[in-house]
């Protein structure tokens, strides 16, 4: 008679066994469910150019790696916006304002990340709390957070401090990212639930990711992609006309009607949420004179700048911070500054700026007025536009050089106060908040006010009213207050609205431009 002692162990050692081949199979198939398989022929695999991407990390609570790590589909948020820059549940279904402090938000269920461990409550108090961390470069954007609690596996409830208005739109930024709390370096190993899954890396030249077969809003299309990072413009469009890539970012906009013309190239060209505008040194005199900076305003031909710089089709004239596009924008209120070189010199003139000795040249304190206008050469359209402007200044007189700078250079000079104008490229509204840009750039205390110098107490107060105010039209009057002081003070000068222009090969489909720019690739791009 066998003893039952050996036989309780031998059957907890056969089931043990059991337990482990399943798990081991499990994770097999996991793995085989998410694997390239490079010897298929008929695999689809796109390749793509893009402007920008990570240098180093891949983990999107680094700094602005989100964008990057969102856009090549490995991660995602609670919430997103479409293609019309309408909020939509991501991997939240819904929320419920409790108070004017306190969120409860409801997850989607049946979500895994790509390593098949379920996406819960857990993981988003976990990702939350990693930005909050005072470690982060970017925590003080999440300050307004007191507490996040999971409630149960499905249920989050966020705390804030004070009413914060912005909270729900707060976490539609990639840097909250919800991420695998069980990987062991998000750095060089991405664990999301987006519809592709990591492959490889090689900072500053690719990005590798393939096909989620386990993605909770369905198969994607492509079995893999590849993201060339490329940053000449003229290179990217080389390389979709020869077929060496099928999707080309930021097509330059001198290139856009020679590839638009072939028959195997589709242009997708479309508004953003994105404007080209200076910085203006309102430290420096005569700068600090509102007058001046007005005078400015009506020297520069907006229109000129997109026809000679933006051949047309890289965007658009710009009258105040937000495209009309934006529900927030405050455009119909604004009358534009119009293109008047005879108004501009009589307000130099007012201002103690103009040509005394009959040489052509203003002056101003003895000697000859001076705009010079820094910028940085990776968006296509900066340097031409900057270069359309500084003629533009010099044929009224003034002297003026557009300066091209790398960006980490033009950052510190822009920091000092080294500079007159500064001409950027911004995203005025990722999270679809006007307080996202208006808060960094015009309150008092913000780190862009610090660049240009601008102070405004009544600035100040309705951008706070604009934060803690829960009703939509109110807010929105404080806002609009805001887009008209700044408009008429100009501590910076808005330019042009940009367009965003990608080629594509006409095997490629699905494919769609979000104004946000924060989307790129989705489940829907497939080859065809």
């Amino acid at each position: 008679m066998m003893n039952l002692r050996k036989s309780s162990t031998y059957l907890i050692i056969l089931l043990c066994t059991i337990s482990i081949l399943i798990a081991g199979c499990a994770d097999q198939q996991q793995n085989e469910d998410n694997n390239i398989n490079e010897n298929d022929t008929q695999a689809k695999i796109v390749e793509i150019a893009q402007t920008f991407g990570p240098s180093d990390s891949l983990d999107p609570s680094s700094r602005w790696v989100g964008w990057y790590v969102r856009e090549a589909g490995l991660y995602e948020t609670l919430f997103s916006y479409d293609e019309n820059m309408e909020m939509i549940p991501e991997l939240a279904t819904g929320y419920e304002a409790i108070n004017d402090t306190a969120w409860q938000i409801i997850l989607r269920e049946n979500v895994t990340f790509h390593d098949g461990t379920p996406m819960t409550s857990e993981a988003v108090v976990y990702s939350i709390n990693r930005v909050r961390d005072p470690d982060n470069t970017r925590s003080s954007q999440y300050d307004f957070i007191e507490n996040i609690e999971a409630l149960d596996d499905y249920t989050v409830l966020i705390t804030t401090e004070k009413p914060y208005a912005p909270a729900i739109a707060s976490l539609t930024d990639p840097i909250v990212s919800i991420v695998n709390p069980e990987a062991t370096d998000l750095a060089v190993s991405p664990s999301g639930t987006g519809p592709y899954a990591f492959e490889s890396f090689e900072p500053g030249i690719e990005l590798v990711v393939k096909k989620n077969n386990n993605y909770w809003s369905g198969k994607p299309q492509l079995d893999a992609a590849v993201f060339n990072y490329v940053s000449d413009p003229v290179t990217r469009s080389l390389k979709l006309e020869g077929g060496d890539v099928q999707i080309a970012d930021g097509i330059p906009p001198a290139e856009v009607a020679r590839l638009d013309a072939k028959d195997d190239i589709k242009i997708h060209n479309e508004e953003t949420m994105r404007t080209g505008f200076m910085y203006v040194n309102t430290r420096k005199a005569p700068l600090d004179d509102i007058h001046v900076r007005q005078a400015i305003n009506h020297a520069i031909n907006r229109e000129q700048v997109i026809d000679a710089a933006l051949e047309g089709v890289g965007g658009s004239p710009a009258v105040g911070v937000f495209p009309s596009l934006f529900s927030w924008s405050a455009n119909e209120q604004l009358d534009p500054y119009e293109h008047n070189p005879e108004k501009a010199l009589e307000m130099f003139r007012q201002a103690g700026i103009e040509d005394v000795d009959g040489d052509g040249t203003l002056d101003y304190g003895g000697e000859a007025f001076s705009l010079n206008i820094k910028t940085y050469a990776s968006r296509p359209e900066m340097k031409p536009a900057a270069e359309a402007m500084a003629a533009q200044f010099q044929e009224i007189g003034i002297e003026s050089e557009a300066i091209i700078l790398e960006s980490g250079a033009l950052s510190a000079d822009m920091s000092d106060g080294n500079y007159d104008l500064g001409l950027y490229a911004w995203g005025v509204a990722p999270t679809g908040d006007p307080d996202y840009f208006l808060s960094q750039h015009f309150a008092s205390d913000s780190k862009y006010a610090g660049w240009t110098g601008y102070s405004n107490e009544d600035v100040d107060e309705w951008l706070k009213m604009g934060r803690t105010t829960m009703d939509n039209d109110k807010r929105l009057e404080y806002y609009n207050n805001v887009q008209r002081e700044v408009f008429e003070e100009c501590p910076e000068i808005f330019v042009f609205y940009y367009r965003k222009t990608v080629g594509t090969s006409d095997e490629v489909q699905g494919f769609t431009i979000y104004p946000n720019e924060i989307t790129f690739l989705t489940e829907d791009v497939r080859l065809e």
